[in-house]
Formats: C-alpha cells, sequence, structure tokens
C-alpha cells in the first residue's frame, strides 16, 4: 500500500540520549511487560501527506514519532511499547475514513490521531463510533466537529487536543483598540474554514467595535494560484484591514502577490489566520528579512515554537530540531502533546477501553510545551491560549517568528456550551 509507512520505535536515538535525561526517566533493565494485556501499544496516526498541504502529514508524523521514541526510552505506557503506523489521507474524507478502518480492523490500533481536514475530520466522527476508537483530533479546526458530533450527537470517540477555529477570532482581541483600524475586508478560504473564521470575527469585533465597518469580502476556491483578482476586488473596497485565510502554501502565495500589487502600501493591517505556522514563515522568511511587509503583517497559530517561554517548550524544540533540522509546527506539537495525554489517561485508569480512557481525561490539566491544557468534558476539547502578534525576523530562530506577543484568556475568545448555531453565509 502506497501510502502507508511503518515505524517501529523501539528507543531513542543516541544523539537525543543526553537531551533526554532531564526530562524523560530512562527504563530500568528489569522493567515489566506490558501490564495492558497487549504485546505492545499500536497507534493509528494520518494526516495530508501527498500533494501541496503535505508538509502538515510530515509534521504530525514526526510530532507522533519524538513522542513514541521518548516514552519508549523511558519504558512505554505501564510497560508497554508503542508503535505507530503513518496513513497519508490524502486530504479526502474517502481515503481518511478507508484508513481509519484499515488502522483499527487490519492493523490493530488502539488509539488514532491526526487528521488536517475538517471534511475528513467529520467524515471519521460516526466510523470512530462504529469502530469504538478514540481518535486524537491534532488538526481539523471546525467548530461543528466537537460542538455537533461531540455535545449533539454524543459520539464519545472524539477528542480535539488542538484549539479550533476559535483562534483565528483572536484578531478582534488583537486590533480591537486600534481606532485607525476600522474598514475590515477578508480574503477567505472558499470553504467552511473561511466562512467560519469570517463569521467569529465579524461576531467579536462588533462586540468590541460598533464603529467597525465590514467592507469586502473575496472567497478563494481550495488550491488557488492566483489571487490577484481577490486582492483586487478587496482593494477596490479601501478597507483598513485584511483578514486571510487561505493557508500553508496559498498563504505564501497570496502574500507575495498581494506585495506585487502594493497592498501593504495602502493598508494598515494584514492579519494572516495560521500564518504563524512554519511552512508559512519559511516560505516568507526572505520577505520578513527585507520588511516588505512594512511591519503590518500579524499572524497567529494552534502553536507558537517561541512560545511559552517554558522549560518544557524549548527543550521540545530543541530535541525536535536535532532529530528533524525543522522548527515543529503545530500540527507536530499538537500530536506530541497527544501521545502524551494518552499516556497520562492510560496510566491513570490502567486501561485502553474507550469508557475508561475518557473517563481518565476528565478533570485533566496537563503542562504540554504549547502551554496548560484543560479537558472539557461536554465537548471533548482541550483549552489553551495562544497568542497572536507580529510576524518579525528574530536572530536566535533560522525563520521568522510571531513576536511582540498578546496572550487573551481562552473564554475571551472560545466558544462554550450549550452552543447555538453559527452562521456560516458568506
Amino acid at each position: 500500500m502506497s501510502n502507508v509507512r511503518q515505524v517501529a520505535l523501539s528507543g531513542v536515538v543516541l544523539a537525543l540520549a543526553g537531551a533526554l535525561v532531564a526530562l524523560v526517566p530512562t527504563a530500568s533493565p528489569g522493567a515489566p511487560a506490558c501490564q495492558l494485556g497487549v504485546p505492545s501499544l499500536k497507534l493509528g496516526v494520518q494526516g495530508v501527506a501527498s500533494g501541496p498541504h503535505a508538509d502538515y502529514g510530515r509534521q504530525i508524523e514526526m510530532g507522533a514519532t519524538l513522542a513514541i521514541e521518548e516514552i519508549n526510552a523511558a519504558g512505554g505506557i505501564l510497560g508497554c511499547r508503542l508503535e505507530m503506523r503513518f496513513m497519508d489521507d490524502e486530504n479526502r474524507p474517502a481515503t481518511g475514513v478507508r484508513n481509519a478502518r484499515f488502522l483499527v480492523t487490519e492493523y490493530g490500533a488502539h488509539f488514532l490521531y491526526g487528521t488536517d481536514s475538517s471534511g475528513v475530520a467529520m467524515a471519521l466522527g460516526p466510523v470512530l463510533q462504529e469502530l469504538d476508537r478514540i481518535q486524537f483530533f491534532t488538526h481539523a479546526a471546525t467548530h461543528r466537529l466537537t460542538e455537533e458530533l461531540v455535545a449533539q450527537r454524543g459520539i464519545k470517540q472524539i477528542v480535539r487536543v488542538s484549539v479550533p477555529v476559535y483562534q483565528d477570532a483572536i484578531a478582534a482581541h488583537l486590533f480591537k483598540d486600534r481606532r485607525d483600524v476600522r474598514r475590515w475586508a477578508t480574503i477567505g478560504a472558499d470553504y467552511e474554514y473561511g466562512y467560519a473564521t469570517w463569521a467569529l470575527f465579524r461576531d467579536q469585533m462588533r462586540r468590541f467595535r460598533p464603529d467597525v465597518e465590514f467592507v469586502g469580502a473575496a472567497w478563494a476556491p481550495f488550491l488557488t494560484l492566483d489571487f490577484s483578482a481577490h486582492i483586487s476586488a478587496v482593494m477596490a473596497r479601501n478597507p483598513d484591514a485584511i483578514i486571510a485565510t487561505p493557508w500553508a502554501g496559498e498563504a505564501v502565495t497570496l502574500l507575495r502577490q498581494a506585495l506585487l500589487q502594493g497592498v501593504f502600501d495602502r493598508i494598515q493591517v494584514w492579519f494572516q489566520a495560521m500564518g504563524g505556522s512554519v511552512d508559512v514563515l519559511e516560505g516568507i522568511r526572505e520577505d520578513v528579512k527585507e520588511n516588505r511587509f512594512r511591519g503590518k503583517l500579524y499572524a497567529t497559530a494552534r502553536y507558537l515554537h517561541n512560545w511559552p517561554n517554558t522549560e518544557m517548550n524549548r527543550a521540545f524544540v530543541s530535541r525536535f530540531a536535532r532529530r528533524f533540522n525543522r522548527m515543529p509546527n503545530y500540527s507536530a506539537e499538537v500530536t506530541y502533546s497527544a501521545i502524551y495525554i494518552t499516556k497520562a489517561a492510560v496510566e491513570k485508569v490502567r486501561s485502553i477501553q474507550t469508557d475508561k480512557v475518557l473517563e481518565g481525561l476528565k478533570g485533566m490539566q496537563i503542562e504540554t510545551p504549547a502551554g496548560v491544557r484543560t479537558y472539557r468534558a461536554e465537548d471533548h476539547q482541550f483549552v489553551y491560549a495562544v497568542p497572536a502578534g507580529r510576524v518579525v525576523a528574530d536572530p536566535r530562530y533560522p525563520i521568522p517568528i510571531v513576536g511582540e506577543l498578546k496572550v487573551f484568556d481562552p473564554k475571551d475568545y472560545y466558544r462554550w456550551p450549550p452552543f447555538t448555531g453559527l452562521d456560516l453565509s458568506k
């Protein structure tokens, strides 16, 4: 099967051994056999690993690999060694569903992880219920995954570790006091992610600033290569600021084309949703270095490799960079943390049964590289804060960072149960 890569991870490589001593205890020579009644714990992981968004799946795989290596080096989970099988879901719902079935029924996965696309995630929900396997979602951003499938329909096998689309609305909090920014427009992804971001942003900004105007919207289909018409359409409305939701390589293309059209000479603010993603920062490295965005480019992500300034996060970034020669993307950190969350829950209840593991998650507050995550039992959403700020060059890092950070309390920009419908009209 061409889209399958199997990794049997028995321990950490020698280059990592010294770095792990402080954080990961070494296994004793007489470590007990697996106490969970299985030969090993099998983890099924999937994400998009082909096509223009493939770096997100690769980062999911790398985050899982690092967590598994560390846990195995420390003796596993209750003496159980971890193994992983990674599959490419091709960003297609049918492929993601087929992968999940294979991973559980053929490979024998005890837990599932990953998924980049919201469309794939929504298709997986009912299948996870049928298979009775928990999937820890580590990227897919749709609010409907947890609000509808978990809180309303009761599909208990869904747990989300990443912050969902709520994070994109943080722009309203970042700019609410900028009185020079009143006229907003969007260049939006022409599917649910773009609509939900624009809806949440407008709703929150209206609460802060009744004087704000929303003057234009241009919607770009998935995999757009030429954004010139979209840029021209919103610039014709003379906005003070633009919020943009095309992501990954599309975000890089959009920003470069906006530079060519002189957008940053005319606006005060450009907020790039998920612009703090490592692949985007890599793609605009020279533009940031040369100050072509004139200090007007702002961003956030679901994790920023330069925040929080904790020993845990610094050590994670250092180990990841040494292991893979890359900075960790948010999909890497979230997957890494999801496996440690699994470890904590399984060790608490001493079981891998779905109902018992879910009980083990209740009340959980766990420190991760992204900060403290708190489990919300009503919708199986882990809640944590991620800042937003200006994209800047920093000599301490090989790529630009999101700097001048402002951190907001999740209670101010997350949606909370009981959930009401969100208007996703354009």
